[in-house]
């Protein structure tokens, strides 16, 4: 039978009951003849609780010891779920993520994966068990240290599991229904994806979605792992990423269908067909548009009156790039009055203090008049495939937002993503207004937040 990877995140087992749950669905796919090998985060809010904690003694916690608080969550949850398995019968392993064999660089808080070695994983499938791993975590092997990934590392433990054992499919359960057109807690109306590519779903992921993250499915495309995301609270089909259409895959304990029929399975219950001429709504079956993400963790700096000569811009973003922080979107204005530039780029909240500081130390080498920040911006992204053929994707956005009186402060553009900056407080009504212009409200209501949090 097969060989499955399932990720479950904190609301999936955020307390006992919702562990006997998750277990109970362990159970069935072990029962039905699949070798399981399960990652968990930590419980409900736990690594959140623990940070407040490390906050309360000091500022700056060492990152080697807030690492080896922050871990302590997910053995948490690998231990007890492993405890609830073995009282329902299925013989259960519980293994840190250094014992999985996750082994990563030395870059305590947002460590990179290096190689993973699953020998004792391997081992406890071969003798019949189920391997819980703890997620987030591995171990430096250049210091030996415990690391962690960063926050929603455990996909990351998952799919990178799931490659080193050449799993059938890594399965990421949260507390909604899949991949959707938008954010249900937004948008009510909005549609679930049945079939995404690993580009599309990078370009959602990265531009705000929060239902995957970004690394998760680049290491799923990079090695070739499907990926299911679907709810641990229902039994609904979910959405399936990936690019290989022949691929075949388990949905279900004892169900295996070919990735390109998914779409052909009832999404309230995956063991059953759907009669091909009634599967999809026909304006669905190849989008133009897969969906509209929105991010509010962002901010923008404006340096004003940049000398005009060659050099100067690179200077800035040198001394941006060398405090840490990413910079997203660009955008410079020419001065009608002088040979100055003004230099907009957006950039996560949380490089934003790091980046200023950086500037204005450069402040005699840039030349620059005046630093602005504000962090009042929200960023909407529309991301589809289908743009790349299909005209018109650009004045559809701008028409809807301008009807509804939603100004647009910085666009960026690729093959098959536009993002646009406009104001924080009005950012949920430009996504649900975008979301109705490309007609992907459901008639009748699709998704459910079960647990509240999307995760």
């Amino acid at each position: 039978m097969s060989l499955v990877v399932q990720k479950y995140g904190g609301s999936s087992v955020a307390d006992a009951e919702s562990i006997k749950r998750v277990a109970r669905r362990i159970a069935e796919y072990a029962h039905a003849g699949h070798r399981v090998v399960v990652v968990v985060s930590a419980m409900g809010d736990t690594t959140d609780d623990l940070i407040d904690l490390a906050g309360s003694i000091t500022d700056a916690p060492p990152p080697r010891e807030l690492d080896m608080l922050l871990t302590a969550g997910e053995r948490i949850s690998m231990a007890v779920l492993s405890m609830a398995l073995n009282e329902l019968g299925v013989d259960a392993r519980a293994y840190t993520g250094s014992q999985a064999g996750l082994i990563t660089d030395s870059d305590h808080g947002r460590a990179h994966i290096m190689k993973v070695t699953p020998g004792r994983i391997s081992a406890a499938l071969d003798e019949g068990s189920v391997a819980i791993v703890a997620g987030f975590q591995g171990v430096s092997d250049e210091s030996k240290e415990i690391t962690t990934l960063g926050r929603g590392g455990s996909d990351t433990t998952a799919v990178a599991l799931a490659a080193a054992l050449k799993a059938d499919v890594c399965e990421i359960y949260s507390d909604v229904d899949g991949v959707f057109t938008a954010d249900p807690r937004i948008v009510p109306s909005a549609r679930r994806v049945p079939l995404i590519s690993c580009e599309e779903m990078l370009d959602l992921a990265a531009n705000g979605a929060k239902i995957l993250m970004v690394r998760s499915v680049e290491y799923g495309r990079r090695y070739g792992v499907p990926l299911h995301v679907r709810s641990s609270f229902s039994g609904r089909l979910g959405t399936i990423v990936s690019d290989d259409l022949e691929r075949e895959i388990p949905i279900d304990p004892g169900v295996v269908v070919r990735t390109a029929d998914v779409a052909r399975r009832d999404a309230a219950d995956p063991t059953k067909e759907v009669p091909v001429d009634k599967h999809l709504d026909p304006g669905l079956e190849a989008p133009i548009i897969s969906g509209v993400t929105h991010d509010r963790t962002q901010g923008k700096i404006t340096v004003v009156e940049v000398p005009d000569v060659p050099g100067k811009a690179a200077l800035l973003f040198d001394v941006v790039a060398n405090s840490g922080a990413n910079i997203d979107m660009i955008v410079q204005n020419t001065s009608t009055t002088d040979d100055t530039v003004a230099i907009s780029l957006t950039l996560p909240e949380a490089d934003a203090d790091a980046a200023i500081h950086a500037i204005e130390a450069a402040h005699e080498a840039i030349g620059y008049t005046e630093v602005r920040y504000t962090d009042q911006i929200g960023k909407l992204s529309v991301v589809g495939a289908g743009m790349k053929s299909s005209p018109g994707v650009s004045a559809t956005l701008f028409r809807s937002l301008g009807e509804a009186g939603i100004n647009i402060d910085m666009i960026s553009t690729s093959e098959i993503r536009i993002s646009v900056v406009t104001e924080l407080s009005r950012l949920d009504e430009a996504v649900r207004a975008v979301h109705t212009a490309f007609g992907l409200d459901a008639q009748q209501a699709e998704a459910v937040v079960y647990g509240g949090t999307g995760r």
